[in-house]
C-alpha cells in the first residue's frame, strides 16, 4: 500500500430487521459454505432500481429485498433459488445471477422469473456468482463453482446484447466473483477471490483465443476480493471478503482508502449510489448496509 492511505469507518444505513431473520434449518448452501452455522441471511448483490431503491439478494433463502429511502425493508420476492447477484435491466426488470439456476430475468412488477440461460453449450454452469451490465447492454457474469488455487478453472462469460448463448471469455480463474466494467466499457475487472487479486482485461480484446489478462490489484489478508463497483469517474471499489472492509482505488489502480465496517467481517459487495456521492457496503454477518461519502475522492479522478 502507498503511504497516505486513508483509513475510515463507514456508517450504518440499514440493517435487516429481526422479523425478517430466517428461522428454518440450514440449507445445503449454508452447510457447505458456513459449516456448523445457522444463518439469518446472507446478503449480496446490491443494485438500485429506476426509483433509487436499493435491492439485495439473500443467497441461501432465495429472497429479494427492497430497501426504501427511509431504510425500510420489504421482501419483494421469494423463490426456490440461490441468487448471488443483480443487474438492472431498466423498467423494473433485473438479471439475476443464480448459483443453482444460471442467469434469470426478474420482473418486479409482475413477480415473473424466466431463464435467460442455464448452461453453456450442453453443460450446466458450475455455479454463477455475480453479474454486471455493460454500457452497450452486454451482460458479463462469473461462474466460479467451487474453484480455487487448487483448481483454477473458474470462468468468465459474456452474453452479448440480443444473443441467446454466452461467450466463454476466461476459464482459468481461481474463484471468479465480482465483476465490473470501466465507465466507457473498455475494461473488465474480475475479482479472483482465491488469488486475493483483481484482474483486468480488455472487453474487446484483439487476441484470437484468450484475452491478455493481468493482475490489476493484489490484496492480502481476509479471504479475497468479493464484489466490485466502478464509479462514473473511474474509482474502483472492492469489498474484501471476511476482512470487514472495502477498498477504494483511483482510475489507475492506486489505493485511496480502506473503509472499515464497524460490526461484522463478511463484507460481500459494494455499489455506488445513483448520484455517485456515496458507496454502499454490504456486510452479511450482521445483515447490514453501510454507507461512505466518496465526494472527497472525486476531484482528482479522471474518467478512463
Amino acid at each position: 500500500m502507498m503511504s497516505g492511505l486513508d483509513i475510515a469507518t463507514a456508517t450504518l444505513h440499514a440493517r435487516l430487521p429481526e422479523t425478517l431473520h430466517y428461522q428454518g434449518e440450514p440449507t445445503e448452501w449454508v452447510r457447505v459454505t458456513r459449516p456448523g452455522l445457522s444463518l439469518h441471511s446472507f446478503l449480496e448483490g446490491p443494485c438500485f432500481d429506476d426509483d433509487g431503491a436499493l435491492w439485495l439478494v439473500d443467497v441461501p433463502y432465495g429472497r429479494l429485498f427492497r430497501i426504501g429511502p427511509e431504510g425500510d425493508w420489504d421482501v419483494a420476492h421469494r423463490y426456490d433459488g440461490e441468487p448471488h447477484g443483480l443487474a438492472s435491466l431498466g423498467s423494473g426488470r433485473f438479471a439475476i445471477a443464480d448459483y443453482a439456476k444460471g442467469l434469470l430475468r426478474f420482473d418486479a412488477g409482475t413477480g415473473a422469473i424466466e431463464t435467460i440461460c442455464s448452461k453453456t453449450n450442453t453443460e450446466a454452469f458450475r455455479g454463477v456468482a455475480d453479474i454486471t451490465r455493460a454500457p452497450n447492454g452486454d451482460l458479463w457474469f462469473t461462474d466460479p463453482g467451487r474453484t480455487s488455487l487448487s483448481d483454477p478453472t473458474g470462468r468468465l462469460f459474456r452474453l452479448a446484447a440480443g444473443a441467446s448463448a454466452p461467450q466463454l471469455v476466461l476459464a482459468n480463474i481461481p474463484y471468479p466473483n465480482g465483476v465490473a466494467l470501466s465507465p466507457d466499457g473498455a475494461f473488465v475487472y474480475v475479482a479472483a477471490t482465491r488469488a486475493n487479486a483483481v484482474w483486468r482485461l480488455l472487453a474487446d480484446a484483439p487476441d484470437p483465443v484468450w484475452p491478455m489478462t493481468g493482475t490489476y490489484i493484489q490484496l492480502s489478508g481476509g479471504l479475497g476480493p468479493d464484489g466490485l463497483a466502478c464509479h462514473p469517474s473511474g474509482l474502483l471499489a472492492v469489498a474484501h471478503a471476511q476482512a470487514g472492509r472495502a477498498f477504494l482505488f483511483n482510475d489507475i489502480g492506486d489505493p485511496l482508502a480502506v473503509i472499515k465496517t464497524p460490526e461484522g467481517r463478511w463484507t460481500t459487495a459494494v455499489r455506488f449510489t445513483p448520484d455517485g456521492s456515496a458507496l454502499c457496503i454490504v456486510e452479511a454477518e450482521t445483515g447490514s448496509v453501510y454507507k461512505f461519502d466518496v465526494n472527497p475522492y472525486l476531484q482528482n479522478t479522471e474518467v478512463l
